[in-house]
């Protein structure tokens, strides 16, 4: 996983947490929601990383007229047998690139419901399996909203993490405009090359997986999230399907970290990329100018840690 970071640095520059943070949803086997305005590097992240682990991606561009079978595949006549057959989508692969995913409307978003649930496309009474790693990697811009659709909730409890695309620093940026002066083509990434596999990839989610935790750091889980729950500013808390992924995703940290178990340290340090988008505030909170990211900071603060 080292060396992967090392290849994606070949070509994203000054996005460190992001890549970490996709490095942890293929261990835990979750998917990601980036975040960020355009430009910086969102789509380049998704297809440096799928590149440099060896595996299969396809884009998808979503748009105010994309239909469901455009995701999932549809059936097709053919004229020569005089038969329906099923043409796969671009979800049958290793890493969907799902592209501005709040441009369509939530009918199409829920073509990738079961998708990212089950691993699986259900058409015309069939069920077919997709790809084994399989992640969903979807990229919205947070300032534009003309044109666009809440993701609802039942789509955002599905992600696993919520990563946000900062600014690089004022160094990276020089850094940046050094390689293009030097004749760096992002759409090319000849640079960048594959240094592990499904295979090995598959080993490492066994190894993450297999990472102890004890039952008091279960029951902290499971405080924090009654903590939100509970909370004032809180309209929807986390649900137990949150809590689940926060444990994988500390486990896939805690493994990336070369720990042989899950302390408090870990949980903590994923609790707010793995809850910030399955809370919804109450309206008077919002207008107080509450973040949801406080709220998780202060939910972590009142909740007894244990020893």
């Amino acid at each position: 996983m080292n060396r992967v970071r090392l290849e994606v640095g070949k070509a994203v520059v000054g996005q460190d947490g992001a890549v970490t943070g996709l490095l942890i949803a293929v261990l835990a086997r979750g998917h990601v929601l980036l975040e960020g305005v355009p430009g910086v590097a969102k789509t380049l992240l998704v297809r440096t990383l799928s590149r440099a682990l060896g595996l299969d991606t396809k884009r998808i561009q979503f748009t105010p007229d994309l239909m469901p079978g455009d995701v999932s595949g549809s059936l097709v006549y053919d004229a020569r047998t005089g038969e329906f057959e099923f043409r796969e989508g671009p979800v049958f692969t290793n890493i969907v690139l799902a592209d501005e995913i709040n441009r369509t409307p939530p009918k199409t978003q829920a073509a990738l419901l079961e998708a990212m649930e089950e691993r699986q496309v259900s058409s015309d009474g069939v069920t077919r399996a997709l790809p084994d790693p399989f992640l969903v990697a979807a990229t919205q811009n947070p300032i534009e909203h003309e044109g666009t659709y809440t993701l609802p909730e039942a789509q955002l409890d599905r992600f696993l993490l919520k990563l946000l695309i900062e600014i690089p620093s004022r160094d990276a940026e020089i850094d940046v405009l050094r390689r293009h002066a030097a004749g760096f083509d992002p759409r090319a990434l000849a640079d960048v090359h594959a240094v592990i596999g499904a295979d090995e990839i598959t080993a490492a989610q066994r190894a993450a997986a297999a990472v102890t935790v004890s039952d008091d750091v279960l029951a902290y889980v499971v405080d924090l999230a009654r903590a939100t729950r509970e909370s004032p500013s809180v309209q929807l808390g986390v649900s137990p399907r949150a809590t689940t992924g926060l444990l994988a995703a500390a486990k896939a940290w805690a493994w990336l970290v070369g720990s042989p178990a899950i302390t408090p340290d870990h949980v903590q340090t994923m609790v707010v990329p793995a809850w910030r988008h399955r809370i919804r505030l109450r309206t008077d909170a919002e207008l107080e100018g509450v973040s949801v990211d406080a709220v998780l900071g202060s939910v972590m603060q009142q909740t007894r840690v244990p020893i």
